[in-house]
């Protein structure tokens, strides 16, 4: 384990302690599963926008106006639909 150490304000730590009250656990506990929870989030949003940079290296893209175009059809089928 690796101790990281940051400052917050009161009213945050106050928050995280009751929070961390209300599930049974440590504050300390709490803030570890919330900064694993974001840092993954983080990764996995990274490596998504990785995936498009690569296809779009790889010219893997669809034209402005073809994606238009499949919009303007959804919203016409939707609008049909609630019609």
């Amino acid at each position: 384990m690796t101790r990281i150490t940051a400052e917050v304000p009161a009213e945050t730590a106050s928050l995280v302690e009751e929070l961390a009250r209300s599930r049974g656990i440590t504050g300390a506990e709490f803030v570890a599963d919330a900064v694993r929870r974001v840092a993954e989030h983080e990764a996995e949003f990274r490596a998504f926008v990785q995936e498009g940079v690569d296809a779009a290296d790889r010219g893997d893209v669809v034209p402005h106006a073809d994606v238009m175009i499949e919009l303007d059809e959804m919203i016409a089928r939707h609008r049909a639909r609630c019609a």
